[in-house]
């Protein structure tokens, strides 16, 4: 090999390993960048980690200890033996009807031991009600229009129908009541509600002339709905609250807005703030009661806003359950102590009822100097300073509860119809079920049963307000 043939391999082995180098830096390179994101990535799934570790520690949210309803609690298992009552009371019989339909007077005649009693001054010592419901049965009226030809004219002529018994739907308006109630109250569903027409009242109605009834109907309730609204508009302070809805294949929310002898539902498609915006439009009250959802809390009264202090109680027992044993028990002590002054702010005077706010200030101002040792401690002592303002407003007007269990309590029973009837198939249907829960749900508060609020309804008229 000669010397100018020995410096070309020398320079391509050159070559050659500098491209090697060069690939085995880029190499390099590329592994260290995945080095560097491997780590963040594991620096991350160890945070994550750190986080599930300590949520394992946390205790399950329920009923009892968060906003979860009811509905979702899992109940622990009981024992098969019934526990004894505490304080048992003697039984009582059923109390004598008020109004009895008739009476008897029965006199003795003869003493066992055969003497005649006729002559002899008896009074009342045993009184007794004996209950029975009437056969029921269709009451058909049969019309029969007559006519004829005019012999002056000699035009065919007809006669006019009675008041009340016009040609049109055969159903009369007793009837359209009960079906309403059955299907709308009771949550009976349509061939269910057709059968028991069927068997009970021996008539047959078809589940079409059903919706046909409440459909019909929907004019009269929303006309009393608006009554319900109006009123609501006039007053000083509002409650609100929200439940689930289904219509069709979407999820709907059904309002509830309430104050005194008066309540309005609307059907919405959201929970959000523009559902009471459009309710209130350019009014706004004095005083609103809610839970702290972000839509009811966005400031819509002028003077005050009252949180439900149970909902509170409930988030603080959560947090106290997590660990937390300096802020939450006595923030619970607090809001306790709170609700029975509400519970006996009827029999309390207005010098009082001072008294008690400022003292409950001046515990709350002991509670936030506390130093929490554990995070549900510094979230009990966030969650306690956000919520301040919304405390105590009820102390400062009588009719402001210091709960929102009214507005619970009205949207019960939608939940208990929605777990029913598994929601609505049509947008009219839910439109006319807010309507018509906003009708029972008035009568009951006016102390009118939901059968004669609906017969009220039906007739056009608004519902009396109590005496």
């Amino acid at each position: 090999m000669t010397p100018s043939a020995d410096l070309v391999d020398k320079d391509a082995l050159i070559a050659s390993l500098m491209a090697r180098i060069e690939a085995l830096a880029a190499e390099n390179a590329t592994l260290a960048a995945r080095i560097e994101a491997l780590a963040a990535e594991n620096a991350t799934l160890a945070a994550r980690i750190a986080e599930l570790e300590a949520k394992l520690g946390l205790p399950p949210k329920g009923p009892n200890n968060s906003s979860v309803p009811p509905s979702r609690g899992q109940k622990p298992s009981g024992t098969s033996k019934a526990k004894p009552k505490a304080n048992p009371h003697a039984g009582a019989h059923r109390p004598l009807h008020p109004n009895p339909t008739r009476k008897r007077d029965v006199f003795a005649t003869a003493c066992p031991c055969g003497a005649d009693l006729s002559g002899v001054v008896q009074v009342p010592r045993e009184s007794y009600d004996r209950v029975e419901i009437p056969k029921i049965e269709p009451d058909v009226t049969r019309v029969t229009l007559h006519g004829g030809v005019c012999p002056c004219c000699a035009r065919n002529f007809k006669a006019q129908p009675p008041v009340g018994l016009e040609p049109g739907s055969p159903f009369g308006p007793e009837l359209r009541a009960y079906a309403i109630y059955l299907r709308s109250v009771q949550g009976i569903p349509m061939a269910r509600l057709s059968d028991l027409f069927r068997d009970l009242f021996g008539l047959e109605i078809s589940e079409g002339a059903l919706t046909n009834i409440l459909s019909q109907a929907r004019p009269a309730f929303s006309r009393q709905a608006n009554r319900f609204k109006a009123d609501l508009l006039r007053g000083t302070v509002i409650a609100s609250d929200e439940t689930g809805m289904r219509v069709g294949k979407d999820n709907r929310w059904l309002w509830v807005f309430h104050h005194g002898p008066t309540a309005l539902f609307l059907g919405a498609q959201s929970r959000a703030k523009t559902v009471i915006e459009n309710f209130l439009g350019d009014w706004r009250p004095d005083y609103w009661i809610s839970d702290r959802g972000g839509s009811q809390m966005a400031g819509w009264p002028r003077k005050g806003h009252q949180a439900c202090l149970a909902h509170l109680i409930r988030d603080t027992r959560y947090l106290m359950e997590a660990g937390d044993t300096v802020i939450a028990p006595a923030f619970i002590g607090l809001l306790k102590r709170a609700c029975a002054i509400g519970r006996r702010r009827p029999d309390l005077a207005d010098a009082t009822l001072k008294a008690y706010q400022a003292n409950l200030e001046k515990r709350l101002d002991a509670i936030l100097q506390r130093a929490p040792t554990h995070d549900a401690g510094r979230k009990a002592i966030g969650l306690v300073k956000k919520v301040r303002p919304n405390l105590f407003v009820f102390l400062a007007n009588r009719e402001v509860t210091a709960t929102n269990n009214g507005s619970e309590r009205a949207v019960r029973p939608c939940a208990i119809y929605r777990k029913i009837t598994n929601g609505f198939r049509s947008e009219w249907g839910a439109h006319f079920y807010a309507d018509l829960r906003s009708t029972v749900e008035t009568g009951r508060r006016r102390a009118i049963r939901a059968i004669d609020a609906i017969r009220i309804t039906l007739e056009g008229l608004p519902l009396p307000m109590p005496p």
